[in-house]
């Protein structure tokens, strides 16, 4: 089949390539000619996509990427995986908007679009559907199908590979449906179909909507466990001995990335938007979550005072600036924050990310150096963020005066534990 795949980047780069390796002729269309001019030279910036596997599927033209929109006429499935960010807590659709469009002109009777991106229930009945049918003048359903299938990527995850994920799929009718599944059985081991778009787009804001409570709700526990003298760490390990009813969440300097800092919040507008209530668990969630970084900091600062060393000055190293272990994904981070305050206060800031190579377009919020013994031991405090597995902690906690650990993976006089 003809696919489009529209959006190169996190989400629709690893399906493109998949869907090709599989068999299918496919279009990886992306509105940025940077990123299409650096696919096309078979180099990819998705950690989940090696350059041998795009290479080979551009080399035997089952892949190619455009930014020209007439490339996608006589398409048979388009994917949409356009970004969804939110604005000042609105839901910024533009981006599924103008692919509706694009889509739209090229749209024939018998084809199908689906929609990955991130959203509220009602997106893809209620504003994709319309702008399809308007652009093209043909009818949902009679004419053409859709459906939503919410991607489900998980950058750097060694234990579920993107196409071992169950796979969540639904259609607007029962003709899309099978469709929309007959395409995702070949590129997924598992398909989980679903009455209806709604259902899908719901499941997958409570998978993160889950994950952020739980993670905001450990992280604010670590605030108040660290005053009354109780090691929340071993508390969770202790926990965790219980074979039913527990799930294990650990404190971190908050939560980073395009989902759970966004995803939750879009569930949050839609039903105050429609209901006229507030989600509270979503909105304290977040409230906690955003204020991690400063709880960060004032650890830094009243280690720092307790030596009387003052912030304005100090230098701090910063370990791992991504928003995920083992990532190279910067976005939401919870780290640049931490950089803002303490450098608003006067500090010296220095960071270390192993995982960004040298010369990458991609601007670290701090002066970038590597976590050598030298530079670790003229730090007045260094604070280890994300346990990169490239970081040599042994070496860290050796040469280093003082250490906040927001993971727990160091002990030692010199150390302590968020």
């Amino acid at each position: 089949m003809q696919i489009v795949v529209a959006g190169q980047g996190y989400v629709g780069l690893p399906l493109a390539v998949r869907a090709a390796e599989v068999g299918h002729r496919v279009v990886g269309y992306d509105v940025d000619p940077r990123r299409v001019q650096q696919l096309a030279a078979g180099d990819p910036y998705v950690e989940d996509v090696v350059s041998s596997r795009l290479r080979t599927v551009l080399e035997t033209g089952a892949y190619s990427v455009t930014a020209d929109d007439s490339a996608l006429a006589g398409y048979d499935i388009a994917v949409i995986t356009v970004p969804t960010p939110l604005r000042n807590g609105v839901p910024d659709l533009t981006c599924i908007e103008a692919c509706a469009r694009t889509l739209g002109e090229h749209l024939r009777p018998g084809a199908t679009v689906v929609l990955e991106s991130t959203t509220y229930p009602g997106t893809t009945e209620e504003l994709l559907l319309p702008k399809l049918e308007k652009t093209s003048g043909l009818k949902a359903g009679a004419d053409f199908r859709v459906g939503f299938s919410p991607e489900r990527i998980a950058p750097g995850n060694r234990r579920w590979s993107f196409e071992g994920t169950p796979k969540l799929v639904s259609g607007i009718d029962a003709t899309s449906l099978e469709v929309i599944k007959g395409f995702y059985d070949g590129i997924f081991h598992t398909t989980v179909p679903v009455s209806g778009p709604k259902v899908a787009e719901l499941a997958k804001l409570i998978e993160n909507t889950f994950r952020l409570v739980n993670i905001s709700m450990i992280n604010e526990l670590a605030t108040l466990t660290d005053r009354l003298g109780v090691n929340i760490w071993e508390a969770i390990d202790a926990a965790g001995t219980k074979p039913f009813g527990f799930t294990r969440f650990t404190p971190g300097p908050g939560v980073g990335g395009h989902c759970l800092p966004v995803d939750p919040l879009f569930l949050a507008w839609k039903i105050q938007e429609e209901l006229g209530v507030p989600f509270r668990f979503v909105e304290l969630a977040a409230d906690v979550n955003h204020h991690m970084p400063d709880y960060v900091v004032q650890r830094i600062v009243a280690a720092l005072d307790n030596r009387g060393v003052p912030v304005a000055g100090a230098r701090i190293l910063l370990l791992g600036l991504t928003y995920k272990i083992n990532a190279t994904d910067l976005r939401n981070s919870p780290s640049a924050r931490v950089a803002e305050l303490l450098t608003d206060l006067g500090a010296d800031v220095r960071g270390a990310e192993p995982n960004i190579p040298d010369g990458a377009d991609t601007e670290l919020p701090v002066r970038r150096v590597d976590a050598t013994p030298q530079e670790v031991a003229a730090a007045d405090a260094v604070v280890l963020l994300m346990d990169h597995a490239r970081f040599d902690l042994p070496m860290i906690q050796q040469h280093a005066t003082w250490v906040l650990d927001c993971r727990n993976r160091m002990a030692g006089t010199n150390v302590e534990v968020l």
